[in-house]
């Protein structure tokens, strides 16, 4: 008799166990993944990029700190803008950018435009270029989390909640 009384709730208690870790297993989290294409277990995320982020780095001719802006639309990256403190050689060209406008700030050159750069786009961490992602006001430099001349994917992608908690936990979400 106790036998037959332990089986259905056995077998709730089951199915109730295994659809909790499919639902904290399945990939419902949209975030900005940063991922090391040597080791893809080193990467960190960001929800809060999806509104936007900044890539900035030192240029290595001119030596002033670049900033690209990028925006997130339909899971593709766009870039919109590129801010730089003076102008000269490699900086860009309007003629290189169709459609782009070229604007003098107080302290500042910006040339606008719009760009889809894709799903994804690859960036290497500058050992000199000092990178670092801006995201909600907050700069983060990109050598904190990978070692210079790491090959790094930006990509917008879908990860689990267990997957968002550990990368928590391990102090990876930005």
């Amino acid at each position: 008799m106790l036998r037959n009384f332990l089986k259905p709730k056995s077998a709730a208690a089951f199915f109730i166990v295994a659809a909790l870790l499919f639902a904290v297993c399945l990939p419902t989290q949209k975030v900005l993944a940063i991922t090391s294409t040597n080791e893809s277990s080193q990467k960190i995320f960001s929800k809060s990029a999806l509104n936007g982020f900044c890539i900035s780095y030192t240029h290595s001719v001119n030596k002033g700190r670049v900033r690209d802006f990028f925006r997130v639309e339909d899971d593709r990256l766009k870039i919109f803008k590129t801010e730089f403190p003076s102008y000269g050689a490699g900086m860009p060209e309007l003629q290189e950018t169709p459609g782009a406008t070229f604007k003098i700030a107080d302290d500042a050159f910006l040339m606008e435009y719009e760009r889809d750069v894709g799903e994804k786009f690859f960036l290497a961490v500058g050992i000199l270029a000092r990178h670092s992602i801006e995201i909600d006001g907050k700069e983060i430099f990109l050598e904190d989390f990978f070692a210079p001349q790491t090959r790094l994917e930006f990509q917008v992608k879908r990860i689990s909640c267990a997957e968002l908690f550990f990368a928590k936990i391990r102090k990876r979400v930005l």
